[in-house]
């Protein structure tokens, strides 16, 4: 009768490993799932923000088209951007075209000095920060799932449920280099 009862206690307590070990990597899935959901609420936001200051340069740098037409572009591939490789890259030509603006501004006292403009400046700065903070969010949701994933006994569950690794947010080689702002 004992041996029964060690042995109905064994199956429990292996039942509840699986389980557990089921539930950390839903919960991990869930969280990355999650970090890159907020990552687009980001781009979504500063994509948002974009046409208002667009409005607004144009009323003061009519003559600089070309800037404003590669921050509009750059926003329509963001916004049209359907994995996170492709939204990764327009991010990028955005950025770079959101600092060609932002230079222009300078040459401009009237625009740099406009209310508008100034609280657009601060919005998409305080979005940046938050883009920022949402990529390393979804790399450390990406860490966690990938630690579990090599480490024991959790390699052993995730090849039994089918758990491969994930990839990181990369930045190219070529996205690293300084952006030269040219006019």
């Amino acid at each position: 009768m004992l041996s029964l009862w060690i042995l109905i206690g064994a199956v429990v307590l292996i039942a509840f490993v699986f389980f557990i070990y089921f539930n950390r990597f839903v919960v991990l899935g869930n969280r990355i799932d999650n970090s890159l959901s907020q990552i687009n609420v980001q781009l979504k936001r500063r994509a948002d923000l974009i046409p208002n200051l667009i409005e607004t340069v144009k009323g003061f740098a009519k003559h600089e088209k070309a800037a404003i037409k590669a921050v509009t572009d750059a926003r329509k591939a963001l916004v049209g951007a359907k994995n996170i490789e492709k939204k990764v890259k327009a991010d990028n030509q955005l950025e770079s075209a959101l600092k060609t603006i932002f230079a222009i501004a300078e040459g401009y006292p009237d625009l740099k000095a406009n209310t508008n403009f100034l609280e657009l400046q601060r919005e998409l700065s305080a979005t940046e920060d938050k883009v920022a903070y949402a990529r390393q969010f979804y790399n450390d949701s990406i860490l966690s799932y990938n630690n579990l994933c090599a480490t024991m006994p959790g390699a052993f569950f995730a090849k039994l449920y089918g758990k491969k690794e994930r990839e990181y947010l990369k930045i190219t080689e070529a996205e690293k280099k300084n952006v030269k702002v040219e006019f």
